[in-house]
């Protein structure tokens, strides 16, 4: 038997569990398009996999699934503007900020903690999002860079243990 919950009830209790914020971006067209994604994690080394998961209501993923590589950059501490940015819903998400596209289109952005060049491996239907499973062709993390926290619908940093 199947209960009925109430969805501020789910939003309160996942929000319980902190994630990192990862920006999911790439050239389509020549134009720099991409999105926020708290819901990003590791999946296996062998193949290296990755997966996010995308709001089957994004306006955004229809155009960027269509690129060849997504950049999945990890937002550091101090990219708390950029995690809201890219999370809004205005026309240039990319506003003051700095980033690099390789030859393949993935758009990495400047002073993340870590990045990932991923291609589009699988999309799993799941509720209301899709579960969209990437490979990791290359990958790099600056161990001295803190990550950007997403816990109980706000942004946050680490704090290290005394």
């Amino acid at each position: 038997m199947s209960a009925v919950l109430d969805s501020a009830d789910l939003r309160r209790v996942f929000g319980a569990f902190p994630t990192g914020v990862t920006a999911v971006a790439a050239l389509v067209d020549g134009v720099p398009l991409g999105l926020a994604a708290s819901s990003f994690t590791s999946v296996s080394l062998d193949p290296p996999l990755v997966s996010v998961c995308i709001a089957r209501t994004s306006g955004t993923w229809p155009r960027l699934r269509r690129a060849a590589r997504l950049g999945v950059s990890v937002l550091a501490a101090h990219q708390e503007h950029l995690g809201r940015q890219l999370s809004a819903r205005v026309a240039d998400r990319f506003a003051g900020a700095t980033w690099r596209a390789s030859r393949n289109g993935e758009i990495l952005l400047d002073g993340a903690c870590a990045w990932l060049d991923c291609g589009i491996e699988r999309e799993i239907p799941a509720g209301d999002h899709d579960i969209v499973l990437l490979r990791v062709h290359a990958l790099d993390a600056d161990p001295d860079t803190a990550p950007l926290v997403f816990h109980r619908s706000a942004f946050g940093r680490l704090q290290r243990a005394a």
